[in-house]
């Protein structure tokens, strides 16, 4: 649920931003009375402001409710973590031989020694 409350909250912020960035600015109206260019949108010169105006305000709703809705649910107690409460771990530890090991060997379950690969003549 979260994750689907994580999404809905980045589109509805993208669409904020673009609603916000279609709307004409504050001295439009005025150049649309005096038939400047900007009567002729896609919206018409009185259509944009309003249907803009209620869909920036519902997605403003949407916004807030999944903003309040998110941090009510990151801040519950019981909300899992990604981090692991008990770390194993990943190798064996080997005990520390009493006697040194020979020069060559891998100390390993058997202690083989470690093949090398022959010199090269120059």
């Amino acid at each position: 649920m979260t994750t689907f409350l994580i999404f809905l909250h980045i589109l509805v912020s993208f669409a904020i931003i673009i609603i916000v960035l279609l709307q004409p600015g504050k001295g439009a109206s005025i150049g649309a009375s005096f038939g400047a260019g900007s009567s002729g949108t896609v919206f018409g010169a009185a259509g944009a402001g309003s249907f803009l105006g209620k869909l920036t305000g519902a997605a403003a709703v949407i916004f807030m409710l999944t903003s309040l809705t998110l941090s009510y649910f990151s801040g519950r107690p019981d909300a899992g973590s990604i981090m692991p409460e008990i770390v194993t771990p990943t190798q064996q530890v080997m005990p520390i031989p009493e006697q040194p090991l020979p020069p060559g060997t891998v100390p390993t379950q058997e202690a083989a020694p470690i093949e090398t690969p022959p010199a090269a003549d120059n």
